[in-house]
């Protein structure tokens, strides 16, 4: 088997770094046949801090899966994050030239040119364009217009920016790892390729991808992203809420947090309230006991603050989230977390697990919402291969085209 034909996907956290090795199976299923993770280093909020630290979790992480599948790795598909991304809706237009007034691929790509024609603040790059729907000569609505007849074609595009030394930072980072990036996708993008149906995206709903240290929110509507947010907390903060309110050290903390810890006390059973834990405070041989009601005291008033800072972004911009609301990463596994998120944002909500019909092999393995961006990065490297087959592309070639990407078009 030739790296040509396998789909990786790295997942860079900031607490874990995660290897999605994957095949086109029938059907467009892609069989996962590896996975690897790692304990993550050097990354806070999703900014790069120490370098060689970030290499050796990706090395490790990367060498996990491959061992597992058999196969080496040498393209990736990896998530792009950090707590200053910034997506903004814009619109533009152009005038159709073509010969009968007919709507070609270039003319589609001036409209979006026209859109991201944007002033950026000096060091910032775009990273993504989101195209939303297409107007001809007034008929919105409008998803694939090549072909169509118009003389005047508008676009909607959701443009997300970043800082671009974080890009260059990861990029070296992965390439000092031995891979290539074949792509680099929007961490809540990804997520939201493993987890979500057309429906969903349809009738509109938001995926919040909760990290280590940010959440990433994205929401969709009528098909398209229609808004993107990053906010900088995430399962950390409990895990210092814990460790300040009990005086235990930060690795207790984080060890009691997954094992014991709950954020919506009305799930706690009589007798699951006086349950007994035992803890080591720092400095000291002895163990304390607390029962779990006071840890469950301790932890819901803040997963109720941070989701309420949340809800009030999707509240500021009017969203319509008909299909709820849809928690991945880890952060969004302690228990209760969907309990009380279905109450703060007053709309359906579930945990994001990786879609068995699209996904296959080793899926029972990972499927959990800590698996979804890797699942989704894994997913979307395949499709592109498959649409880059059809059209002779080579991975060489797909590199290439990358790079071109950041150069010209996301000026």
């Amino acid at each position: 088997m030739t790296h040509s034909e396998i789909a990786v996907g790295l997942d860079i956290g900031t607490s874990k770094v995660r290897c999605v090795i994957g095949e086109h199976s029938e059907n467009g299923v892609m069989s996962i046949i590896g996975f690897g993770q790692s304990q993550s280093r050097g990354l806070r909020r999703g900014v790069v801090t120490t370098t060689d630290t970030v290499v050796e979790s990706i090395k490790k992480a990367v060498e996990e899966a491959e061992r597992v599948s058999g196969v080496e790795s040498q393209l990736a598909a990896i998530n792009l994050s950090g707590e200053h991304l910034r997506g903004e809706n814009k619109q533009g237009v152009v005038a159709v030239a073509g010969a009968g007034r007919e709507i070609s691929a270039e003319d589609v790509e001036r409209a979006i040119e026209s859109a991201c024609a944007m002033q950026l603040p000096a060091g910032w790059e775009i990273v993504d364009r989101l195209p939303q729907e297409f107007i001809i000569d007034g008929q919105d609505g409008i998803i694939e217009p090549v072909g169509m007849t118009g003389a005047r074609l508008e676009s909607k595009v959701h443009v997300v920016t970043s800082p671009s030394a974080g890009r260059q930072n990861i990029v070296k980072a992965v390439h000092r790892a031995g891979l290539e990036i074949e792509k680099m996708i929007l961490e809540p993008l990804a997520a939201a390729e493993s987890t979500l149906t057309d429906d969903d995206k349809e009738y509109g709903c938001a995926i919040l991808n909760i990290g280590d240290e940010i959440t990433s929110l994205m929401i969709f509507g009528r098909g398209a992203v229609q808004h993107t947010a990053v906010f900088p907390f995430g399962g950390m903060h409990f895990t210092k809420d814990i460790a300040v309110g009990l005086r235990v050290s930060i690795p207790e903390a984080e060890k009691i947090k997954h094992i014991f810890g709950c954020v919506a006390g009305f799930l706690l059973h009589p007798e699951e309230r006086q349950q007994i834990i035992e803890i080591t405070p720092v400095g000291r041989k002895e163990t304390r006991q607390l029962t779990k009601e006071i840890l469950c005291d301790i932890m819901q008033p803040r997963a109720i603050e941070l989701l309420h800072h949340i809800s009030e972004e999707v509240h500021r911009v009017k969203a319509q989230i008909s299909s709820g609301v849809i928690l991945t990463g880890g952060g969004s596994m302690v228990h209760g977390t969907v309990e009380i998120a279905e109450q703060v944002f007053d709309a359906p909500t579930r945990l994001g697990i990786p879609e068995r019909t699209i996904f296959s092999g080793l899926i029972d393995e990972i499927e959990s919402p800590e698996w979804a961006v890797a699942c989704g990065l894994a997913y979307s490297s395949m499709r592109s291969q498959l649409r880059d087959s059809q059209t002779g592309k080579s991975p060489t070639q797909r590199v290439a085209q990358w790079f071109e990407n950041f150069r010209g078009k996301f000026r």
